[in-house]
């Protein structure tokens, strides 16, 4: 696949330091957003440490570990996109542990690596992906929060899950315990089709409609796309961190002379 991506960062109107930390790798096809907290910089640290390790990781060979339970239904890429998120979780979680100041850090996490016209996804916490295919948004993840969880059984519904004061409670995140549950899927990508991974500084400011109009509107122009999106969530009050990343199908890879011009 020929990709397209954009990637934006903004610190907001409320915060002092920006604890978003992102990778947009297109001739690697690995895109990752992390949504850092901890308090003073541990956040920034947490969600550094997280995009780093997994790109490190998936650089290197396969180590040959079996997968998980429940994992034996992915593609070995998918698996290896978990196994690079169960590590940079270990890695985060032994930092707190010995660094003073960085006690209880810890950092959200969405990816996805594509490879062909298949995108391997892994998420664990708030930040969130959404699929754009034929024209629809589509939330391809469930956040991994006590709101959400009051949602799926039914204590509360979708706008007054909106409103909660619990919001800010996670029930999963990298580097609270040693080990992670990380949630994979498997989206099929096709010409036309768009990823959008983003924290919850944008999906707590700008409702789904008036992503979907942004992207809708932004068709080819990605960057376009983050941009509008982050300024907005800045327009409508920017209280948290916010990151937008866009990466778009733009056609089948190209072969021969024109593809080596092309890229």
């Amino acid at each position: 696949m020929r990709l397209r991506a954009g990637a934006a960062s903004d610190v907001g109107k409320v915060r002092q330091t920006n604890e978003d930390s992102f990778l947009s790798q297109i001739d690697r096809g690995l895109f990752l957003v992390c949504d850092g907290m901890g308090g003073a910089a541990s956040g920034e640290v947490a969600s550094k440490i997280a995009v780093q390790t997994i790109a490190r990781r998936l650089g290197e060979p396969p180590n040959g570990d079996d997968p998980g339970t429940g994992e034996h239904q992915f593609l070995p890429q998918t698996f290896r996109l978990a196994e690079a998120v169960r590590l940079a979780n270990r890695s985060i979680y032994d930092q707190a542990r010995t660094q003073a100041g960085q006690s209880g850090m810890g950092t959200t996490m969405v990816g996805v690596w594509l490879d062909e016209n298949i995108a391997s996804l892994a998420h664990v916490g708030d930040s969130r992906a959404y699929l754009w295919h034929n024209a629809q948004l589509e939330p391809v993840t469930r956040d991994h929060s006590l709101v959400e969880a009051q949602v799926q059984a039914g204590l509360i519904d979708r706008e007054q899950s909106l409103k909660s004061e619990h919001q800010n409670i996670l029930l999963r995140a990298l580097g609270r315990e040693p080990v992670v549950e990380v949630e994979l899927d498997e989206v099929p990508m096709q010409t036309g089709d768009a990823l959008l991974l983003c924290s919850d500084g944008l999906t707590r400011m700008v409702p789904d409609e008036a992503i979907a109009a942004a992207l809708a509107s932004g068709r080819g122009d990605p960057q376009g796309v983050c941009d509008r999106l982050v300024a907005a969530a800045n327009a409508n009050g920017g209280q948290d961190n916010v990151t937008v990343l866009v990466v778009e199908v733009a056609g089948p890879r190209l072969g021969g002379v024109f593809g080596r011009l092309l890229g």
